[in-house]
């Protein structure tokens, strides 16, 4: 029985996810069928090429004959249009042809930055995902967001641009540190709140084995790559359901702005964003239980050193969210556990008590 992931957007577009632990055959059988032996561009984390140098090299060399290798700095500050613009000119430089691949390899920074030159370059060249974290493999390296940071706010520039196909090799996350796996584990936690509650108890049970060699994380990150999946498919450009992703991000890509971009990663932000939108959500009315929180909050406090104490700061960093319309900001709640829906803000009083009460649970 194949554990693969099919995705359809469009009538012209399908791509494959992989999850599983070691995807050398996989990775080398789908590119044999698709793409010249010449060159293939690899855009890879620094910290993941320095980790995982002779797996990366003899699994792509495998089939392709020259590896023109990019290596980006770690962090949120990768995502820039500076960066991106070195990682063009660096790939036009060496020469590339529309059929040439570029395999994005590291996590959602990457991902997102390489994703954007993919698209930029040449108005498309092929594109595969190889993510190293539990936030990419689960998030991130799925549906075809690409996007760089902007002073302004967090991913205002970029594209929808999907991959050919998206390897999740979990040995990856062999080396991964402590607070990657928290800040991936914000993400499925996001899953079980908008689709698939179940998820909060699995994924309580594995809190404190973050290890690779554990068969029930494959499961738990096959699962939530279906249910991004499943998303994804209803609704390719963000029209609608596809919407419900962003649970938690609005209140989330504010807290990482007004904290400093690295500061605070973009899964610690998205938990404590998805306290807000419970606490939102329980002021108006709707029966959610959020001790579903409680086994997961000494992690993230752990994590976050210095939450910002500044609400009316918060509010305004939320107002240049790329989801604003109209100039009123559009907040993902729950009716209940498993049931989002779109609610525009236009009190901004209940907004402010949102934020004063997550602050109170940081601080």
């Amino acid at each position: 029985m194949s554990h693969n992931i099919d995705v359809s957007v469009s009538l012209n577009k399908r791509y494959s996810i992989h999850v599983e632990k070691n995807v050398e055959k996989a990775f080398f059988d789908f590119c044999a069928d698709r793409y010249s032996k010449e060159k293939v561009i690899l855009v890879v984390d620094e910290k993941v090429y320095e980790l995982h140098e002779t797996k990366i090299e003899s699994m792509c060399s495998r089939y392709f004959e020259n590896l023109f290798v990019l290596k980006i700095p770690q962090g949120e500050s990768s995502k820039s249009l500076s960066q991106w613009q070195q990682l063009v000119n660096e790939i036009l430089a060496e020469g590339v042809e529309r059929n040439t691949p570029l395999v994005a390899i590291g996590g959602g920074v990457t991902g997102d930055l390489a994703g954007y030159v993919a698209a930029s370059v040449l108005r498309g060249i092929p594109l595969i995902h190889l993510p190293t974290t539990l936030l990419a493999m689960v998030d991130s390296s799925i549906g075809g967001k690409t996007g760089l940071n902007h002073d302004t706010g967090k991913n205002l520039i970029g594209a929808f641009y999907q991959p050919d196909a998206v390897f999740a090799d979990v040995e990856f996350l062999e080396t991964l540190e402590q607070r990657e796996w928290i800040t991936g584990m914000a993400e499925i936690i996001k899953y079980g709140a908008i689709r698939s509650p179940e998820l909060f108890s699995q994924l309580e049970k594995l809190k404190d084995n973050l290890s690779a060699d554990d068969g029930e994380w494959i499961e738990v990150i096959r699962e939530s790559a279906r249910i991004k999946t499943d998303i994804v498919q209803e609704d390719t450009l963000e029209a609608g359901k596809r919407a419900h992703l962003n649970f938690g991000h609005t209140f989330g890509h504010a807290l990482e702005r007004v904290a400093g971009y690295g500061s605070i990663s973009h899964g610690e932000a998205v938990f404590a964003g998805m306290i807000a939108a419970t606490y939102f959500s329980k002021e108006l009315g709707h029966p959610i239980d959020d001790t579903v929180f409680t086994p997961f909050m000494s992690l993230y406090k752990q994590q976050i050193q210095s939450f910002p104490s500044q609400p009316d700061k918060l509010i305004e960093a939320m107002k240049t969210d790329k989801k604003v319309k109209n100039n009123i900001i559009q907040l993902v709640l729950l009716k209940e556990w498993g049931s989002p829906y779109i609610k525009p803000c236009t009190d901004l009083s209940k907004l402010k008590a949102a934020w004063n009460y997550t602050i109170d649970q940081f601080n």
